[in-house]
């Protein structure tokens, strides 16, 4: 077992110990070990709402390559020995744009989901052992803020039924909706129910010009044969588009680009990877990357060639994104995309609530100061609503 280490400026205890399971906050680093990796792995195949984002293979490149991740820490929950619970855990100074001091999970731009990974059953008694570990481990946090999770799901209804057991302040401060796959029909009954006889004639006009233009192919992949060559054409075609001229493309900058490699190399390890390209003349001009995680799956980058945008490339490979609907171990897929995104939200016509939420921690006095904070802060995003 790694040595638990304190987050900073926590004070002792750092451990939480209760019937139901046993929750430490440890440093990041004292969970990147074989022994630890491997019970997190396990704990990923029993989660109860999928995450790959929070999974070994993802998160520890994360804080490995990107900047700043020092100050992070992991909340480590523990069943009979067994890992039970992980959240990637950051003390923040500013909450937004408002100096307050709180609590939150760590996310960075390219980490889509804010779940916590916590095995089936084990929901209730992780988010009671969070919350009293919260309590007594605030220091200047003013209250814990939980960014991008999913509404409605096995952690939500937990977490909701621990809260209305007590009296804290809580509320969700942010709701959006994003496109999302959730259906009983085939991929080619989806396709003919989400687009216009009309667009689909356009795209299937758009498709034979682009074959007028040389051999077209497509390929899926859920292994790792070629996915160096791959990774490499990913981050060109990326940084060739708008991203690029942006400074938002993941090769604009060697921390992401690695990240890219090497999420990519540990997802298609554990058979979590999904790739697919459009290829013209045997150069991509359109590539996903989807991580799969049953009963879930998520797609996570997309890129294509603006040269070829006239034929609708990115279009035409989402629809054949579309056969993960005839998979019987995946019943969804988050798009990871932006609520209204201009694409995707005409294809997918599911749509995933993913909310922030913010919670009271600490003593009597301190829940009353945020409970303040609160009122004001939501009376502000019904204003907005109505306006």
């Amino acid at each position: 077992m790694a040595t638990r280490a304190r987050i900073e400026h926590e004070p002792a205890p750092a451990q939480i110990r209760a019937s139901a399971g046993t929750l430490a906050c440890v440093h990041w680093r004292a969970m990147d070990s074989a022994a630890e990796i491997a019970g997190w792995d396990e704990l990923a195949g029993s989660a109860a709402d999928p995450n790959p984002f929070y999974e070994s293979w993802y998160l520890l490149p994360s804080l490995r390559h990107l900047p700043g991740t020092g100050a992070v820490s992991l909340i480590r929950f523990e069943q009979d020995g067994h890992l039970a619970g992980v959240l990637p855990i950051l003390r923040p100074f500013h909450y937004y744009r408002h100096p307050l001091p709180h609590l939150g999970n760590w996310m960075h731009p390219n980490l889509f989901c804010g779940a916590p990974l916590v095995a089936q059953g084990a929901e209730v008694p992780f988010w009671q052992a969070l919350l009293r570990w919260a309590d007594r481990n605030a220091g200047a946090a003013l209250f814990l803020h939980l960014r991008d999770l999913p509404l409605g799901g096995p952690l939500h209804a937990a977490l909701d039924g621990v809260l209305a057991c007590g009296d804290r302040p809580h509320a969700i401060v942010h709701r959006e909706e994003r496109a999302m796959l959730a259906s009983d029909l085939s991929s080619d009954a989806y396709w003919e129910a989400s687009l216009s006889g009309k667009k689909r004639k356009e795209l299937r006009r758009q498709a034979n010009r682009l074959a007028d233009e040389g051999s077209v192919s497509f390929e899926r992949r859920t292994d790792a044969h070629g996915l160096a060559q791959w990774s490499s054409q990913f981050l060109a075609l990326e940084q060739a588009g708008w991203k690029g001229q942006a400074g938002s493309a993941l090769a604009c900058a060697p921390a992401t680009a690695t990240l890219l490699r090497s999420v990519l190399e540990g997802g298609a390890e554990r058979g979590r990877l999904e790739r697919l390209t459009l290829s013209l003349d045997g150069a991509p001009i359109a590539m996903l990357a989807s991580f799969l995680t049953p009963p879930g799956a998520f797609s996570f980058k997309t890129a294509f060639d603006e040269r070829f945008a006239r034929f609708s490339p990115g279009v035409l490979l989402q629809r054949e994104n579309l056969a993960v609907l005839d998979r019987a171990d995946v019943l969804w897929s988050d798009s990871c995309a932006a609520a209204d995104h201009p694409m995707i939200d005409h294809i997918w016509r599911e749509r995933r609530s993913i909310g922030r939420l913010s919670i009271g921690i600490g003593g009597p006095a301190r829940q009353t100061v945020f409970r303040r904070l609160l009122r004001r802060e939501t009376r502000r995003a019904d204003a907005g609503a109505t306006t």
